[in-house]
């Protein structure tokens, strides 16, 4: 049996998740909507304030699924109710970043700023002039939002310089010792 599959996931109050017949799972909470479509194989049921995911058999295929899908749908949980949230620094002489509104505009020593907008479900929020906030309640968009602001610059092992995750320990390297 799956570890992970096989608890279940607590509804708290202000959710409601429901299972449509062909198998989509919708979560409706305080902070939006989220919807996951869910295998054929894998059952969800809904039983006194549980969402309980489980599998027809032990089969590879339907092991991996059953796990992948409770997390998934506890995730969606947890989004609507609390959001995510991801943290970058900007280590560098000179490198901002600024969010207004739904746009992001991150001077990282190119010629030229960088603007990036929002897609939807997603805020960008700068606490000081070197450090970004990406939240909202997909866990998955939220994280690839993130991967591709790192992406602009990432760190380089020499000085440190670019854009790093706040929990990220950058692995530093000695430079060039000069012959003599």
């Amino acid at each position: 049996m799956s570890r992970i599959g096989r608890h279940p996931i607590e509804i708290p109050a202000g959710v409601t998740v429901t299972v449509s017949d062909d198998n989509v799972v919708v979560v409706k909470g305080p902070k939006g909507q989220l919807e996951q479509a869910v295998n054929k194989n894998i059952h969800v049921a809904i039983e006194d304030g549980h969402v309980k995911v489980t599998r027809p058999n032990d089969e590879k295929q339907n092991r991996a699924m059953h796990g992948l899908y409770r997390a998934l749908i506890a995730n969606m949980v947890t989004g609507v109710t609390h959001g995510f949230k991801r943290t970058l620094q900007m280590v560098g002489t000179g490198y901002r970043a600024e969010a207004k509104g739904s746009t992001l505009t991150i001077n990282i020593g190119f010629s030229h700023p960088v603007i990036m907008e929002a897609p939807e479900n997603i805020a960008f929020a700068t606490p000081n002039a070197t450090t970004i906030e990406v939240s909202g309640i997909n866990k998955q968009q939220v994280g690839n939002i993130a991967a591709d602001i790192r992406a602009i610059r990432p760190p380089e092992p020499y000085l440190g310089k670019g854009i790093k995750y706040d929990d990220e320990v950058i692995r530093r390297k000695e430079g060039k010792t000069g012959k003599k």
